[in-house]
């Protein structure tokens, strides 16, 4: 594995794009494993309608990041005691959405630190006492991937509260009343002499866990260079501090449907005129391949009628765009 320093950058507009170009350019032969640490943002998934995910006025106000990443899954808030994490990779064809499989380096070295109740529950959480700790999410292109998350470990749980909106179905579907009850920092669980570790010492700590060595001299580094500065900036431009790229213009709709499956939660806007579907729009927090334009290409010039639904949503491979979910699910939520 090789490991790609990064210590200084807090911008989540840049790291998010060194995420990028590690992605899209590095050599892949071996994987490759990134840290970041962002000053106070909010992270929105992929297919995520960004200004019903966030409470605006209080993001103003605080002058929070809002930026779009290229993975689905749901909004994530970071701040200086949150450390990220992601492993670049080739695509086996095996290994997206198994989130056990990708996650198993952190949770085994969290282990090692004395933090044995950590683990995977659900889809994508890791969680100490069944409380989250992590979200978890994945990106595929091109015969490529990441798998990245977060780790709070020492973050403001009330800028959590503060920042995010949630929706109810989501809370109801945890079981839980409150985002307070269900999210926990790692630091909490540290045993008594790593009480006063800072986020930076904890970040060295796991990283030396995942390599399995006593000393970062002997961990295998990229120093990212002047040409690949060049590049990462380049892509932090187009996109990550793009205002299309991180809310986008979405247009006024006539039909508004949204439904939680065991995949994540999928809103479907329709523009129906003259019985026809003029506009689509899909959002959600799911973990799909591929572009979610698609699907709405698809739908777009369909009558909005059963059976012409039916054949429309027959030439689209649902497995691909949302995960495990059936013909017969997808239609009970657009018709």
């Amino acid at each position: 594995m090789l490991y790609v320093p990064n210590d200084k950058e807090r911008d989540p507009r840049v790291n998010l794009a060194i995420e990028t170009y590690l992605l899209q350019n590095m050599p892949l032969d071996e994987p490759i494993l990134l840290f970041y640490i962002n000053e106070p943002s909010i992270i929105i998934g992929r297919n995520q309608n960004t200004i019903e995910e966030i409470n605006k006025e209080y993001v103003d106000e605080k002058g929070i990041h809002v930026v779009r990443r290229l993975s689905g899954g749901g909004a994530v808030y970071h701040d200086f005691g949150n450390l990220n994490f992601s492993f670049i990779m080739p695509d086996d064809g095996n290994s997206f959405r198994d989130f056990k499989k990708l996650t198993e380096p952190i949770v085994e070295a969290l282990h090692k630190l004395g933090i044995e109740g950590a683990q995977l529950k659900g889809r994508n959480d890791l969680v100490i006492d069944d409380k989250k700790f992590s979200g978890n999410a994945m990106y595929s292109t091109n015969g490529r991937m990441f798998a990245h998350g977060t780790l709070m470990f020492d973050s403001d749980i009330d800028e959590v509260v503060n920042a995010l909106k949630v929706k109810k179905d989501k809370i109801e579907s945890k079981g839980i009343k409150s985002i307070r009850s269900r999210v926990t920092n790692i630091k909490d669980y540290l045993p008594a002499d790593k009480q006063n570790m800072t986020t930076e010492e904890f970040r060295q700590a796991i990283l030396l866990q995942i390599f399995g060595v006593d000393s970062v001299d002997q961990i295998k580094t990229h120093e990212l260079n002047e040409q690949d500065w060049k590049v990462i900036n380049q892509i932090s431009e187009e996109y990550y501090k793009n205002w299309d790229w991180n809310y986008g213009r979405s247009p006024e709709f006539n039909l508004e449907r949204q439904k939680r499956f065991p995949i994540g939660s999928i809103e479907v806007r329709l523009d129906v005129a003259n019985g026809e579907i003029e506009k689509a729009k899909v959002f959600g927090d799911f973990f799909g391949l591929g572009e979610i334009k698609d699907v709405e290409n698809q739908l777009i010039g369909t009558r909005y009628e059963k059976k012409a639904l039916e054949e429309s949503v027959d030439q689209i491979d649902l497995t691909h765009y949302f995960g495990n979910i059936t013909k017969e699910d997808f239609l009970s939520l657009i018709y």
